[in-house]
C-alpha cells in the first residue's frame, strides 16, 4: 500500500490549497502531505515518523494547524461539488479509542468535548458519514461512540440537499422527526420500518440495495489504520485525519 501521495492526487489537491487563505503553499507542501499519509497508513506514533519526512515536530504541528483551520474539511468540500445527488445515504461507524485518545488537556475543553465516550465496545468514537448515489463521501462528523445514529443526522442534513432525489438509510433513522425534514425537503425517504414501528411504512426495496455503497465507503476508510482505532486526543486532529482520507478516496 503506498504511503506517497500520486501525481494525480497532488495535481487536484494543489489548486484548492493555492485558493485557501488559511494555507501557505512551499516547495515542502507535497512532502508534508506524503507524511501525513504515512501517519493515516500506518496508525504510528507520530515519534516513529521517519526520518526523510523530517523532523516529527515540525509534520505535526503543521498537522494540527491545517485541522484546525479546516483545511482538510473544505479540500472534500471542493471535490464533492462533483457529487451525484441522485439520492443521498447516510450511515455511521464506531471506532474503537487507543488510551492514548484519553486525556485532552482542559484549555481544548477536556476530554468531554472531544466526541470521546463509552459504548458497548468500550472507549469510542462515533463517525457519522453522508454520501453520494455512488459512494463516496459528501460530509462527515463525530460524536462520542455510545450516541445514537440519530444525533448525527441533523448534523449532516442542509438546505442544500433538496437536490437529491432520494435518502437511503437504514432503519436505525426511521423516525418521524427524519421523515418530515425529508417531505420538507421533497426528498423521498427510502428508509426500512423500525421494528417497533406498529404500521410498517412502504419503501423502494430495489433502490435500497443500493445502500451497500456506503458500507463500502466504511470498508476502505477503515483500512487506514488511523481512522480505524483512533490515537488523537483532540477531535480536530482525528476528522482531519478523517476528512483527508475521505479526499484520498475521492482522488482514487
Amino acid at each position: 500500500m503506498s504511503t506517497n501521495l500520486s501525481d494525480y492526487a497532488w495535481e487536484c489537491i494543489h489548486p484548492i490549497l493555492a485558493n485557501n487563505s488559511n494555507v501557505r503553499l512551499t516547495a515542502g507542501t507535497r512532502f508534508f502531505l506524503s507524511a501525513w499519509l504515512w501517519m493515516l497508513r500506518t496508525g504510528a506514533q507520530w515519534r516513529e515518523l521517519p526520518e526523510r519526512f523530517g523532523k516529527w515536530n515540525s509534520v505535526y504541528k503543521r498537522f494540527a494547524r491545517w485541522s484546525k483551520l479546516g483545511v482538510f474539511d473544505d479540500v472534500l468540500e471542493h471535490l464533492s461539488r462533483h457529487a451525484d445527488y441522485e439520492w443521498l445515504m447516510v450511515d455511521s461507524t464506531t471506532c474503537r479509542a487507543h488510551m492514548s485518545a484519553a486525556g485532552a488537556p482542559a484549555s481544548a475543553g477536556g476530554q468531554e468535548a472531544q466526541s470521546l465516550g463509552r459504548s458497548r465496545g468500550g472507549f469510542s468514537t462515533k463517525i457519522h458519514i453522508k454520501t453520494d448515489a455512488l459512494g463516496l463521501p459528501v460530509e462527515v462528523t463525530l460524536t462520542p461512540g455510545q450516541r445514537g445514529d440519530m444525533v448525527g443526522v441533523w448534523k449532516l442534513l442542509e438546505p442544500e440537499d433538496s437536490c437529491a432525489q432520494y435518502f437511503l438509510a437504514d432503519a436505525a433513522y426511521d423516525a418521524n422527526r427524519l421523515r418530515e425534514r425529508l417531505k420538507e425537503l421533497e426528498i423521498e425517504a427510502v428508509i426500512p420500518s423500525n421494528p417497533s414501528r406498529s404500521c410498517e411504512i412502504p419503501f423502494d426495496r430495489d433502490l435500497y440495495k443500493a445502500r451497500h455503497t456506503i458500507e463500502c465507503f466504511i470498508n476502505k476508510m477503515k483500512w487506514f489504520r488511523r481512522i480505524a482505532t483512533r490515537y488523537d486526543k483532540l477531535d480536530t486532529s482525528y476528522l482531519g485525519f478523517v476528512h483527508f482520507a475521505c479526499c484520498l478516496i475521492w482522488l482514487r
